[in-house]
């Protein structure tokens, strides 16, 4: 693989930001200051707490504005529409997409955690391939796909870094996560590497490279983020609140009424009810209490988002991490969601 491919897609990402911030930001000043409508990006397969709020129009009737929910295929994409001023919230972005678009200099922040996905997404070896663990190294020189500058991605390296792969030497391809479940059902791929519905067809033609066990014991985390533009939490502040106090009623609405608040999210996801279950089973949310921990908007998501972004820079993936993630984290909403 070029070690250049991860930094040049995300130069592209924020190529036209000096040139267009300003206009973006007087855009996003004025929209936020009277919104009619808030865009909010998620993913489609991708079943989350707060889909009970988005199926029953929680969010709407709380927030006092129509709320657009727009889908995209992966966190670059979200990350993309939000320089851009389309997006104003993304739920669920991936923390690694979040963390090279900030390093980029993307004017975006986390104002929660989305979701912890543990074993949600991996990478999965193709049946006729005689590859595993053991003989990772025959990955080399072979075709390997992925959604760049993903959580995925990101666990897909270190996972090979542990294995002693030589990176540089596999052939790696960006794919689209269905794109990706296509191909490799077709045999074009040694192994695929994606999350939600294509991971799981995928494995159904063949074996994980890790299992998620071994990747947690290995240090390897995956979440997603609540991200905001820094122009909307800066002029409707209180949306940003409500938006969290809104979240938070729909976790608990799962904890206390699964059997009605599973349907509403499968519906949401776009997803049968087993298969959303599924999914849902290797899901944590957390409310406002779990969220103002160390382990995350106390520290442990600042931290993280270096530790992505390090590793990152020790591949060629990227040019320079910043060297403090700090300012791209903000838990005040959080402190104020009832």
């Amino acid at each position: 693989m070029k070690t250049t491919v991860a930094s040049f897609l995300i130069a592209g990402l924020i190529a036209g930001l000096a040139a267009v911030s300003a206009p973006i930001a007087s855009a996003g000043l004025a929209v936020a200051a009277e919104p009619e409508k808030v865009t909010v990006a998620y993913f489609r397969e991708w079943p989350t707490a707060n889909q009970v709020a988005q199926g029953e129009k929680w969010y709407d009737e709380e927030l006092g504005v129509e709320i657009e929910w727009r889908a995209f295929n992966t966190g670059v994409e979200m990350a993309e529409a939000m320089v851009a001023g389309e997006v104003q919230i993304a739920y669920s972005m991936g923390v690694v997409p979040f963390a090279l678009a900030v390093t980029a200099g993307a004017p975006i922040k986390v104002v929660g955690v989305a979701v912890d996905t543990g074993g949600a997404d991996n990478c999965v070896i193709y049946k006729k391939e005689a590859i595993d663990r053991a003989n990772a190294h025959e990955l080399e020189g072979r075709r390997v796909a992925v959604p760049l500058n993903t959580v995925t991605h990101y666990k897909m390296l270190r996972s090979l870094v542990f294995l002693g792969v030589d990176v540089g030497k596999v052939d790696v391809v960006d794919m689209s996560p269905h794109d990706i479940d296509d191909s490799f059902i077709r045999g074009e791929l040694a192994m695929g590497c994606s999350w939600g519905g294509p991971l799981r067809r995928m494995k159904g033609h063949g074996w994980e490279l890790l299992s998620a066990n071994e990747q947690d014991r290995l240090g390897i985390r995956a979440f997603d983020v609540i991200a905001v533009t820094n122009a909307f939490a800066a002029e409707r502040p209180d949306l940003v609140v409500q938006f969290l106090s809104v979240t938070d009623r729909s976790i608990d609405y799962l904890d206390r009424t699964p059997k009605e608040a599973e349907p509403l999210i499968a519906e949401a996801a776009g997803l049968s009810l087993r298969e959303s279950n599924i999914v849902l089973s290797l899901f944590d949310f957390y409310t406002r209490d779990d969220q103002l921990t160390e382990r995350w908007m106390g520290g442990g998501v600042q931290t993280f988002l270096k530790e992505v972004a390090d590793f990152f820079q020790q591949q060629g993936e990227i040019e320079r991490a910043l060297d403090d993630y700090s300012a791209t984290v903000d838990a005040s909403f959080y402190e104020k969601a009832q």
